[in-house]
């Protein structure tokens, strides 16, 4: 899957909330209410990770889960990343 260009990669964080961009990577920390709320999302992103066969970089600190997305094998942000980001961002909706 080919890299993004910074002009995609943009226009795409106009629509992801929350997300912004870190180097080669879409990068976008949760506040959740406890650390067992902390790991129910993280699971829950594992699920959708796995569905898309596309896996980020997750860092646990108690009640806060900071993901970082990238396509390592293109060396960038793809069009998998912003798949995922839009899943997870559906997650939270539907918590809410």
């Amino acid at each position: 899957m080919p890299r993004l260009d910074d002009a995609a990669i943009a226009r795409a964080l106009e629509e992801l909330a929350g997300w912004e961009r870190e180097g080669d990577a879409l990068v976008r920390e949760f506040r959740l209410k406890n650390f067992r709320e902390a790991m129910a999302f993280v699971n829950e992103v594992a699920e959708v990770a796995e569905e898309l066969r596309h896996h980020p970089d997750i860092a646990i600190r108690y009640n806060r889960v900071r993901l970082a997305l990238t396509t390592h094998d293109a060396g960038g942000v793809t069009e998998r990343d912003l798949e995922l980001a839009r899943r997870i961002d559906a997650l939270v909706r539907q918590a809410r």
